[in-house]
């Protein structure tokens, strides 16, 4: 039974260290790193990958919290940055997106769809159910000041203008990034890891660009694992995947994946492999049909995202250009 490669973590490291320091020195003649601190597991084992490649000296964390993120996610990554001995920047997001309309438009589309939400409302996405092989459907969960859920199926222009509305988040945070980048000659890291690389669970222009992808070719469970080898601190080793984007807590399987970071990585690694949707079940624990179905999700969203992986695209080409 496939199980995800096994690593030594700490020659794993030391190889992605060495690569970075020759991209970032080397190719793309830059001093040192910039990179987002959200406190989960990803950008938290590409700081230490950072620090391990360029030094703590030349190694900048941004911490940008806006008003619908987790307090626990600024004390992770203000945590972090103490344990690797890096410097860090502040910045509050919530006065921008104010002013460039996420809130007010994220207010509207939600006035829309729940009845009475207003003030003092929290709202996160979730989809369907996808183990059985039906239709993802995207829908809201709202929860009342008084603490009472409710959940309402978006309309598809909804969803649309929702989704344009909350990306501004992950876009504003980049053109922070490249902002102290440009102001020390640093790069950027990219942090997702190869279940999101994958599977297309980034913003094109916001968290999707970066100058290094560090963890790229990385399985989640790798990244856990990563991280446990470098030592990084326990609070952030046991942090559940939550993509802190809703006023809610929300899990990544339940906005995007439909399966718990461990299982979709095994279904990734089967379907790289080759390996039959029957294998897959007896792995994971579902019936064939439904390790059928976790197959063709995983080949939709890759259909479906493939736009977010391309460069603006040349209507003649230029030579003199690479």
């Amino acid at each position: 039974m496939a199980r995800l490669p096994e690593l030594d973590y700490l020659a794993e490291a030391d190889f992605i260290a060495a690569t970075t320091r020759e991209i970032v020195h080397g190719q793309l003649k830059r001093r040192g790193l910039v990179i987002s601190m959200s406190g989960g597991i990803d950008s938290s084992v590409c700081a230490a990958l950072a620090v391990r490649a360029v030094g703590a000296a030349r190694v900048l964390g941004l911490l940008q919290p806006e008003k619908d993120s987790s307090g626990t996610s600024r004390q992770l990554a203000e945590q972090l940055a103490n344990h690797l001995g890096i410097r860090f920047v502040v910045h509050d997001l919530a006065p921008t997106l104010e002013a460039i309309g996420c809130y007010r438009t994220q207010q509207e589309v939600l006035q829309a769809t729940v009845p009475g939400f207003g003030t003092g409302w929290k709202f996160k996405l979730a989809i369907s159910e996808t183990m059985g092989g039906q239709l993802a459907i995207t829908k809201v969960v709202a929860e009342s000041p008084a603490g009472e859920t409710s959940e309402h199926r978006l309309r598809a222009a909804d969803y649309l203008k929702l989704i344009a509305a909350t990306n501004f988040k992950q876009r504003l945070r980049k053109v922070m990034d490249y902002f102290h980048a440009d102001a020390n000659n640093y790069a950027v890291v990219g942090t997702p890891n190869r279940l999101e690389y994958d599977q297309g669970f980034f913003v094109k222009l916001g968290d999707g660009s970066a100058d290094v992808k560090p963890i790229a070719h990385l399985y989640k469970t790798q990244v856990y694992d990563m991280a446990r080898a470098l030592g990084l601190p326990s609070e952030i080793t046991s942090t559940t995947p939550t993509t802190d984007t809703f006023s809610l807590p929300q899990g990544q399987d339940e906005f995007y994946f439909g399966l718990p970071y461990p299982q979709m990585d095994l279904a990734v690694h089967h379907l790289n492999l080759g390996l039959p949707a029957t294998e897959l079940a007896q792995t994971i624990g579902c019936t064939p049909t439904a390790a059928e179905a976790v197959y063709a999700g995983i080949h939709a969203k890759r259909r479906t995202t493939a736009y977010l992986h391309t460069q603006a695209i040349l209507v003649r080409p230029v030579p003199e250009v690479a």
